[in-house]
């Protein structure tokens, strides 16, 4: 007969649906600034005085934006990492079923939790469910004692998924994702401080030709005064007048490049140089360090003291590798999992409480069951292919590998070969510039004399400066070579990044 609900229906009710909903709350993920560092602020903006290496360094490290991406790309990846885990959260569910109307009266109350297990893809579960009223006879599964029916169990998958599934494979394979993330992390931070201090070092070069340019345009025009007198003196033609107008035409037009280059090597330092806010800040002149900072790099030896080697191995794009050949071969594990057939085993036990209920005293007893079940597919024909597949990327990445290897050895040897030829040319260069301005005080002193030639003065003078650009260079070249190896060999302390 049909009747309402009763007070035991409405606690089960509760119980099922309530329980359930206070553990359906979600867990909030991990923010990009709970896993970046956390770093002082600054503010090159509002820097006087000269702008050092340290400093740029440190500015880029902090704020410019492809380190900052970086981050949040692994905040991405340890996001997808705690996704992962969460194929092996704790279930909860509640069922509740009632008879509102009819002949039957039969109604129960269920709860059961369930634990995914990572060995032997194994899951166990318990649960409790209460009935009252009588069922048909097609549902008399539903009966329980009065107290009630409490049930524990477990799943186990003895071939295929034993060692590896897709929730195993999941968690592991976002691990070794966060880890990539990781050292792309380090690895971009190695190319934007290299990028960086290879744009410094250009600034102060660029700054430094215009010293040279300045001073040269200055003789011109100190000189365009004293011949000016002369000639009103009338001690000289005019024609000197008019040759040292060209010179300084010429000088000027040197002065400007200079300035242009200045200006475009400012512009692409202040691509890295930025504020606390990121917004990029451009250097001025006023900034310049010393003219003196370009000298001073490593001697190649020196640095070729740490075994090659040894760096080599640290570099992240191989330990990237490394990791990714892991990834390969869990890949080709999981493939070939899907080739196992399937057999799980299950074991249960339940017991029933209190007095016999309306199922009678069959119901009243401890039952413990147990079960296989087994199927395999004939052909696997696309678990075949998968593996194939899974099998030819690891022999990819592997060349890979091997590839980058034998690269970043190339590239390191350049790089010594580079820096130890800058350094030669250096000398060179500076035993150059002694010369030429031995050459240039002699020509002045016989053109005092009467003996010289105007034209060889001005020579003599732009060959001087000449001398000076080529030992600029040279010290450039040898500064953009040191950056190159520190980057290369993940000098951290000199990258401003210890």
């Amino acid at each position: 007969m049909a009747r309402g609900l009763s007070g035991w229906r409405a606690g089960a009710a509760a119980l099922a649906l309530g329980v359930v909903g206070a553990f359906a709350l979600p867990t909030v993920p991990a923010l990009a600034q709970d896993i970046a560092p956390n770093a002082e602020p600054i503010d090159v903006a509002l820097k006087t005085g000269p702008l050092l290496p340290e400093e740029v360094l440190r500015s880029s490290a902090l704020t410019f934006p492809s380190i900052l991406e970086a981050f949040e790309r692994e905040a991405a990846a340890r996001s997808d990492q705690l996704a992962a885990d969460g194929a092996f959260d704790l279930m909860l569910k509640g069922e509740y079923y009632d008879r509102l109307t009819g002949f039957y009266s039969g109604g129960f109350g269920k709860v059961e939790a369930r634990q995914p297990l990572r060995p032997y893809g194994a899951e166990v579960y318990g649960s409790y469910r209460v009935s009252d009223g009588t069922f048909p006879t097609y549902e008399n599964y539903n009966y329980t004692n009065n107290l009630g029916e409490a049930k524990v169990g477990a799943l186990f998958s003895l071939l295929r998924n034993r060692d590896i599934d897709s929730r195993r494979f999941a968690i592991e394979d976002t691990r070794l994702a966060a880890s990539q993330a990781q050292l792309d992390v380090m690895l971009v931070q190695l190319n934007v401080q290299h990028e960086a201090l290879r744009a410094y070092w250009r600034w102060v070069a660029a700054g430094e030709e215009i010293h040279v340019f300045e001073e040269l345009l200055e003789i011109a025009e100190a000189r365009q005064i004293g011949l000016a007198r002369e000639i009103k003196e009338g001690a000289r033609a005019r024609i000197a007048l008019t040759e040292n107008e060209q010179n300084l035409l010429r000088r000027r037009t040197l002065l400007e490049q200079a300035r242009r280059d200045f200006a475009t090597a400012s512009n692409s330092l202040g691509f890295y140089l930025r504020g606390s806010d990121g917004q990029m800040v451009v250097p001025t002149r006023e900034m310049l360090p010393g003219r003196q900072r370009m000298k001073g790099a490593p001697s190649a030896e020196a640095l070729a003291a740490t075994p090659i080697t040894d760096v080599i191995q640290t570099r992240p794009e191989l330990q990237t590798f490394k990791l990714a050949l892991e990834r390969a071969n869990n890949k080709i594990a999981l493939r070939r999992n899907d080739l196992e057939p399937s057999l799980n085993a299950s074991v249960e036990l339940s017991r029933d409480f209190g007095q016999i209920g309306p199922g009678g005293p069959g119901f009243d007893s401890t039952d413990t069951v147990v079960g296989l079940t087994f199927s395999v597919p004939l052909q696997r024909r696309a678990a075949r292919g998968a593996v194939q597949r899974a099998e030819a990327e690891l022999r990819e990445t592997e060349l890979r590998q091997r590839r980058i290897a034998d690269q970043i050895t190339t590239e390191v040897g350049n790089i010594l070969a580079n820096l130890g030829a800058a350094l030669r040319l250096a000398d060179l260069a500076d035993a150059e510039v002694k010369q030429a301005n031995q050459m240039v005080q002699a020509e002045r002193t016989r053109f005092r004399l009467g003996a010289g030639e105007f034209f060889l003065v001005n020579a003599r003078e732009e060959t001087a400066a000449n001398a000076q650009i080529g030992a600029i260079r040279a010290e450039l070249a040898g500064r953009l070579a040191e950056a190159s190896y520190n980057a290369a060999t993940m000098n951290l302390t000199a990258l401003g990044l210890e």
